[in-house]
């Protein structure tokens, strides 16, 4: 969705590509070839740390944020991720893909 015009676009793409870089973020790019996919369209959130027991997931609805973490909620979308991780772009290409759509603004 087009929202600010190119020079927005653009500072967006350069803002990820430079977010990237840093030692705890990690930047895929699940492209359109990659189809439908289980959760498009809703905003996922998983909050994990050294016990897996304490993990949560947020999603937005329009009620607002809820908030899930009973083992099945949680492996459900451990399982969404993870099939979202195979089917994206590895962390290399997907930089280069942004850096072309930037060049390309």
């Amino acid at each position: 969705m087009r929202f600010g015009g190119r020079k927005v676009a653009r500072a967006q793409l350069e803002h990820l590509l430079r977010a990237s870089e840093r030692d705890n973020v990690v930047l895929r790019v699940l492209t359109f070839e990659a189809e439908g996919f289980p959760g498009a369209g809703q905003t996922v959130n998983y909050l994990e740390g050294p016990v897996p027991q304490l993990d949560t997931v947020q999603i937005d609805s329009a009620h607002g944020a809820e908030f899930l973490h009973t083992e099945a909620q949680l492996s459900k979308y451990r399982a969404q991720l993870d099939w979202m991780e195979r089917i994206s772009l590895p962390p290399g290409p997907s930089r280069d893909f942004i850096h072309q759509l930037a060049r390309e603004l």
